[in-house]
């Protein structure tokens, strides 16, 4: 049933998340078929820069490995081999170091273009065919445009299904739950530009190569918790390693992502995304996993989002209980 519900999820959900911008346009007497085109035009073009980058640093990082390889293991011997024969343990570098590069190159240039088909398929193709792919593409673009059209006469029509003693409720939960996800959407844009641009300046400053496309990556991968600026720091690190090698470039990472996780934790998002959402870190991990499970990519993206609004039903029902005759007595 994932399969078949996961395409519906996300042109719901990214209808959503557009539809501030085809709202806008309507506002400039557009039509509204040709604003919800262009909202999901732009939707779209962010989606390729989105994938652009990470095709960027990966072909950026690969070549990197491959040359710096001989000296990694050169610094290696430098370093380990004076210890190695306080205990009489010799070893033949030279040997070591053609087996190494010949083994690992072949292997790069054998599965480079298996990595980035991978990450193609990982991205768009969520493990189905190209077909399958294609049609659920479509089918999310196609969903997309007329929930946007039709948005307000879809949600009538499902009231019309709730019974007319629940529709104050529903109603209710509807609106906080609309207010909680505007704030969380409009916040964490302005965040991960704030954050991006911080990210971008602060790796230039060190002079690494790809500084822009990293440091923008980094800023968009805040909207996943916890794995996200854990996957920018990493590659940062090794493209530091990579360029520089051991150094005080590597201390200048570790001050600048210090410094983002700092102002991104204790100023930006309580100021920008109001207070944080209430769970504990443990569960928003369980979130992540599980709703990744469920849904794929999406589940990881919107883990976040879909908690909070479990957390708003979860609020409205336990008020309900603890004021219940069942309760009180």
């Amino acid at each position: 049933m994932a399969e078949i519900f996961t395409p519906f999820l996300a042109a719901f959900i990214l209808a959503y998340a557009v539809r501030p911008i085809s709202l806008w346009l309507e506002r400039y007497r557009l039509p509204r078929s040709m604003a919800a085109g262009l909202a999901i035009f732009f939707g779209i073009g962010l989606l390729i820069c989105i994938i652009t980058l990470l095709i960027n640093l990966i072909s950026h990082e690969l070549p990197l490995i491959k040359s710096q390889l001989p000296n990694w293991i050169q610094n290696t011997q430098a370093w380990l081999a004076p210890k190695l024969l306080d205990y009489h343990i010799t070893l033949d570098w030279t040997a070591l170091r053609e087996l190494a590069t010949q083994k690992i190159t072949a292997h790069i240039n054998d599965n480079a273009d298996a990595l980035m088909s991978s990450t193609f398929d990982t991205i768009l193709m969520s493990g189905s065919s190209v077909l399958g792919a294609f049609v659920n593409t479509v089918l999310i673009l196609f969903v997309m445009f007329y929930l946007l059209i039709d948005w307000d006469h879809f949600f009538k029509l499902l009231q019309e299904f709730i019974p007319i003693r629940f529709q104050a409720t529903a109603n209710t939960l509807a609106i906080n739950t609309d207010a909680l996800l505007s704030q969380y959407l409009r916040g964490q844009i302005l965040v991960i530009a704030i954050m991006a641009t911080f990210y971008s300046i602060g790796l230039s400053l060190t002079g690494m190569q790809g500084a822009l496309a990293l440091g923008v990556f980094t800023g968009l991968m805040i909207i996943i918790p916890y794995i996200g600026i854990t996957l920018g720091f990493s590659i940062a690190t090794l493209s530091v390693l990579l360029q520089f090698g051991p150094g005080p470039e590597i201390i200048g990472v570790l001050i600048l992502f210090s410094l983002g996780q700092f102002l991104e934790g204790f100023f930006l998002t309580p100021r920008l995304v109001g207070e944080r959402i209430g769970l504990h870190p443990v569960a928003v991990l369980f979130a992540l996993l599980f709703f990744g499970k469920l849904f794929g990519f999406f589940g990881v993206l919107l883990a976040l989002p879909i908690s909070a609004v479990s957390l708003v039903l979860f609020h409205f029902t336990w008020s309900q209980y603890i004021r219940s005759t069942w309760y009180q007595k």
